[in-house]
């Protein structure tokens, strides 16, 4: 049956080529804003997360599996999203450094033929070292922060910020592979 990621991310499409070697790329067009945030973050990835799976869904004529993620960052319960521009990032990493916060995913896989749903999402915590002006107006010079949740790559230069992590590594960069192979084992 074809496999489909519905990202356009290719830090998920990277990933997801570790786990299987032949799928397609679909980007949903879901409107993120039409998720309400009311205070539970693991329901709000899910929630994401599950729109872009049902757009794809509902675009296809052929059975397949659909795989769509969602990962945000949170401070302070706060989702902390893609800056939107060079000031932000400065702010978002200013209020990141020295502090613990959480990366948060969603990941659906649905199986069409069977109309299987499958929810799940996991949390990491990540904290920062201490980072001067310099360091952050620095990183935000190579453009990197400018298209990521939370305004860091961890898998990228913005790794140098990171002193500890306690989860899974994957899901910060934006595909638990260990969760993803059990959830496609469970729908198949």
């Amino acid at each position: 049956m074809k496999i489909i990621l519905a990202s356009a991310s290719e830090r998920r499409q990277e990933l997801l080529g570790r786990l299987i070697e032949k799928f397609d790329i679909i980007v949903s067009d879901f409107d993120e804003s039409k998720v309400l945030f009311e205070g539970s973050v693991d329901r709000y990835v899910k929630d994401v997360a599950l729109g872009k799976a049902l757009d794809i869904k509902n675009k296809l004529n052929d059975d397949a599996i659909i795989i769509s993620a969602d990962t945000i960052v949170t401070l302070d319960n706060k989702i902390l999203g893609k800056p939107k521009d060079k000031e932000d990032a400065f702010k978002i990493l200013k209020s990141l450094q020295g502090r613990k916060h959480s990366v948060y995913s969603g990941i659906v896989v649905i199986n069409t033929a069977k109309n299987v749903i499958k929810q799940e999402s996991l949390a990491t915590e990540v904290t920062f070292s201490e980072i001067s002006d310099d360091e952050i107006i620095e990183y935000i010079k190579t453009g990197e922060p400018l298209d990521k949740a939370g305004a860091y790559g961890i898998q990228g230069i913005g790794g140098i910020f990171v002193k500890e992590i306690k989860g899974c590594y994957y899901n910060v960069v934006g595909l638990s592979l260990n969760k993803l192979k059990f959830m496609l084992e469970e729908v198949k």
